[in-house]
């Protein structure tokens, strides 16, 4: 039953949209300092993997890009029980921090005809210190902005936690656009794929302070509870919610890699398409896909969030592989920003509610470990070996095997899906 937005006071509806603005903004800039990794990949992959072929220079960046996600599940393991037992606002100022100095390390890292193999090393902990913030930051961020979202419109507010998730993205690829008009392909290889690192950095340290002004969400007593945190109590007590979570965020995390990280790569890499090109339909497409995020949630408000996870399941399940083959040979640049923007309205059933349909599925005291442990296991495995595994299988020749991955992996998450209560066992009771 939807509760009227009458329920709060003005006040009290100021202070939890002011609250929401705070803890996506950190998410913003969080996501943008990983993903400007991926974009920028194209530009500075030959100044650590010395190669005479591009796609095996794009298989080593993908490589730790896929090391960074390995981090995830550390990080949600580690950030969740900070966030159960210390609070959602410790934890999200720790992450931020985090990415920052991994980002700051990235931006001044010498190259391997400087350094050898040390390049390619210090590139690969880098990202390793990134993806340990990143794996704390989803679960917790979903979390808190979970249990501050006004009631009655959860899936619309938590909706916010992928528009700038995306944001991110979105900025990086637009960063990455700007410059291509400012510096040749020479000047970008050579220092211009340092800039947007730099700005990454920088822009945490100002999240950081839009972090301190969050009001803290979770209570004493949850924080003092003895199963607080605890991976043991996770296991014991809410086991199937874990499998539940795990089996729809593998697929969820495969798809939305695929059409957003690894898509501008694929534009180029197999459809042909100029780099510029490549960019351009990217930063449209992701700008929509931004946009789409409240609706879909408002949508779920509407249907339910298990109806929205059925049908990002089934469609997914039966639009891959038409989207991708057609894709594969297309040449005109707006059919392959159609299609691209139609397989991320698919994905945006999930997106657009995926951080409160998790959250629901755990109490208090375990649900950021719970969201974030979870989410972090099935995007490690899934979600960053996607461009790993796709670019693997192109250069074996294979490359159509990966569009029936990822279309099994639908199918598992819609399966999965089916195992949704269709009302929320936890989180409509809190707060």
């Amino acid at each position: 039953m939807t509760i009227p937005i009458s329920h709060y006071t003005g006040e009290e509806r100021s202070k939890r949209i002011f609250a929401i603005v705070g803890a996506s903004s950190g998410n913003l800039v969080e996501w943008f300092d990983f993903y400007v990794y991926a974009f920028c990949a194209i530009y500075f992959a030959p100044a650590f993997f010395p190669s005479d072929n591009p796609t095996v220079q794009l298989v080593n960046t993908a490589g730790v890009f896929a090391a960074g996600f390995l981090m995830r599940p550390i990080g949600g393991w580690i950030f969740g029980r900070v966030a159960d037992r210390h609070g959602r606002k410790n934890s999200m100022m720790i992450s931020v921090l985090m990415m920052c100095f991994g980002s700051l390390l990235i931006a001044c890292l010498p190259t391997y005809k400087d350094i050898g193999v040390w390049a390619p090393v210090l590139l690969l902990l880098a990202r390793l210190l990134q993806g340990l913030s990143v794996g704390g930051e989803y679960g917790t961020t979903a979390t808190y902005m979970s249990e501050v979202a006004l009631k009655g419109q959860r899936g619309f507010f938590a909706s916010f936690q992928y528009v700038t998730l995306i944001g991110g993205q979105l900025l990086a690829v637009s960063l990455v656009v700007v410059l291509q008009q400012f510096l040749n392909e020479d000047e970008l290889r050579a220092y211009g794929w340092r800039i947007p690192f730099v700005v990454g950095a920088a822009a945490a340290l100002i999240s950081l302070l839009l972090r301190r002004s969050l009001k803290e969400t979770s209570s004493k007593e949850m924080r003092e509870n003895k199963d607080a945190g605890s991976i043991a109590a996770l296991f014991r007590d809410h086991k199937a919610a874990f499998i539940t979570v795990l089996g729809y965020t593998a697929g969820g995390s495969l798809i939305f890699y695929t059409f957003t990280t690894y898509m501008q790569k694929y534009l180029v890499n197999t459809a042909g398409l100029h780099a510029k090109t490549a960019s351009y339909i990217m930063t449209g497409a992701l700008f929509l896909y931004m946009c789409m995020q409240p609706l879909f949630g408002m949508l779920a408000d509407k249907i339910g969030r298990r109806n929205s996870m059925l049908w990002f399941g089934g469609l997914g399940a039966l639009c891959t592989v038409p989207i991708l083959l057609t894709l594969k040979s297309i040449s005109s640049p707006f059919l392959a920003f159609v299609l691209i923007t139609l397989a991320l309205a698919i994905v945006s059933f999930y997106t657009s509610i995926s951080g409160l349909v998790k959250a629901e599925m755990f109490p208090p005291e375990v649900r950021a470990l719970g969201v974030g442990l979870a989410y972090a296991v099935a995007n490690a495995i899934f979600g960053g070996s996607a461009e790993y595994v796709a670019l693997s299988l192109k250069a074996q020749g294979m490359e159509n095997v990966f569009y029936w991955y990822v279309t099994v992996m639908m199918a598992v998450a819609f399966l999965f899906s089916l195992r949704l209560p269709k009302q929320p066992a936890y989180l409509h009771h809190d707060l």
